[in-house]
């Protein structure tokens, strides 16, 4: 098995889509790390978030709006050799976006926000009254750098754009 470093941004995307939650991290002013799983939506290169409207997150990110967004599907277990401790290893993809924080305070950019993000776990269409919008806080982070790794890949006969159409098929989204 084997590292590959992925630089196609359909199998970069079919990745970000595909995963449930992602984790955000940025850096306090003690330059202390914070890590956070949250829910999230993408389009056009761009990662939407929502969260309250304050809190250590919004402080953190308001002193510092450098960003660290990974995702990761198809964690499994695998092995070479049941009875071999060092053959163990996890199989995953994953994608390591960054970015710096805009905040969207325009009601109608939030709600499209909104819908992008909601677009992620539901097909459904969803109003949002006024007092709903203007009490979450609403990010957008365009993709500055990106990285995308796939662990424990198979050596032989290996495309993962091969299966990019399987990649794609989210059951449930």
């Amino acid at each position: 098995m084997q590292t590959l470093n992925h630089t196609d941004k359909e199998v970069i995307e079919a990745i970000i889509l595909k995963a449930n939650i992602c984790f955000v991290g940025v850096v306090d002013q003690n330059n202390k790390p914070y890590v956070l799983p949250m829910n999230y939506g993408y389009k056009d290169n761009v990662i939407y978030l929502h969260s309250a409207p304050e809190g250590r997150l919004i402080d953190i990110v308001n002193n510092n709006p450098n960003i660290c967004i990974t995702f990761s599907i198809d964690n499994d277990l695998v092995f070479q050799h049941p009875e071999v401790a060092c053959s163990y290893r996890m199989t995953s993809k994953s994608v390591v976006a960054m970015g710096q924080v805009q905040w969207i305070e325009d009601m109608d950019e939030k709600r499209e926000a909104l819908d992008i993000l909601m677009k992620t776990y539901s097909e459904k269409q969803f109003n949002y009254s006024d007092p709903a919008v203007r009490n979450v806080k609403m990010w957008k982070i365009p993709i500055d750098e990106v990285t995308c790794k796939e662990f424990g890949a198979p050596h032989d006969e290996y495309r993962l754009k091969r299966n990019l159409d399987e990649l794609k098929n989210v059951p449930g989204k």
